[in-house]
């Protein structure tokens, strides 16, 4: 049975562009498998712990000499990592914050790294969408062109996963609501559009067969 992760992390509720463009990619996605099963895991809501010298050391120490709090850092990761290996298809939601990603996606990133086992690369095989929101523009020729560091680090923060991800980008989602970037209301409203149209293709062919 097809399986989905759906993992938020905007702190921004229901104002949030990550948070909608995860729900239609989640909505695509039912469409296409009504038999598929779907967990959600919301780290803008609920943050996952820093990882800590605690969750460290027990990824290095053997199982049976955890202390009690070793054994549920262990726990926790393997929680994590199990979510991940449980689906088919992972859906991240991506808000650019400071340039860089939220840092609870960086938390997430590393107990799951820590919580894998011996080979955090079995988690890999499977498809990694982000669906990324970024206030400004960052495309090549702009000011800041560069300046995301949340899009560029990702894969490489991944890389012992195995996970390799996806992007589809809105950029420029805060044009209407800062008046220093008011000019640009118009290329944030095609952007989005464009990322909606991308995420509405995603699944058509399996719907159109279902």
């Amino acid at each position: 049975m097809p399986h989905l992760l759906h993992i938020d992390s905007s702190i921004n509720g229901d104002q949030s562009v990550s948070r909608k463009l995860t729900a239609r990619a989640a909505d695509a996605w039912r469409a296409a498998h009504p038999e598929g099963t779907v967990t959600y895991r919301d780290l803008g809501a609920n943050p996952v712990p820093h990882i800590d010298p605690v969750a460290w050391s027990a990824r290095f120490a053997p199982a049976d000499e955890h202390t009690p709090e070793q054994r549920e850092a262990a726990r926790f990761g393997a929680e994590l990592a199990d979510e991940v290996r449980a689906a088919d298809v992972v859906l991240l939601g991506l808000p650019l914050y400071n340039y860089g990603v939220p840092s609870t996606v960086k938390a997430w990133l590393d107990r799951l790294v820590a919580g894998a086992g011996d080979d955090p690369a079995t988690l890999g095989g499977r498809e990694l969408l982000v669906l990324a929101s970024r206030g400004g523009g960052y495309g090549e020729g702009t000011p800041r062109y560069g300046w995301d560091h949340a899009e560029a680090w990702l894969p490489h923060g991944l890389s012992l996963t195995g996970l390799e991800p996806r992007f589809i980008t809105a950029e420029l989602t805060l044009a209407d609501v800062n008046p220093a970037l008011a000019q640009f209301r118009d290329k944030a409203a095609e952007s989005l559009a464009s990322a909606e149209r991308e995420i509405d293709a995603l699944w058509a062919p399996a719907t159109a067969r279902s």
